[in-house]
């Protein structure tokens, strides 16, 4: 599976963006969060963002995100449409 960047989400309240980028082998997951709740559910967030990737099979992946205060299902599912969208890209370049 080949990836390149994708993004998903809005900077509007209540959302979540998200772009992601894949790394080679043993750079890991790596999570740059900003976040307006992040004291609160800073680590939570990133533990979602973990999960998704590692279900999605990437063990390796730069993760960005910018958080205005989005609900847990929203943050899985703009995660989710970023890696589709970077797939997608990947294997339109082929």
């Amino acid at each position: 599976m080949t990836i390149k960047k994708g993004h998903a989400g809005t900077l509007e309240s209540n959302d979540i963006m998200i772009s992601v980028e894949e790394k080679l082998s043993g750079f890991g997951i790596q999570i740059e969060l900003t976040s307006i709740v992040e004291a609160q559910f800073g680590s939570a967030i990133r533990r979602t963002l973990t999960e998704e990737s590692l279900k999605a099979g990437f063990r390796d992946i730069f993760i960005k995100a910018v958080d205005k205060g989005a609900l847990d299902c929203t943050i899985r599912a703009r995660l989710q449409t970023a890696i589709e969208r970077a797939v997608d890209a990947a294997s339109e370049e082929r």
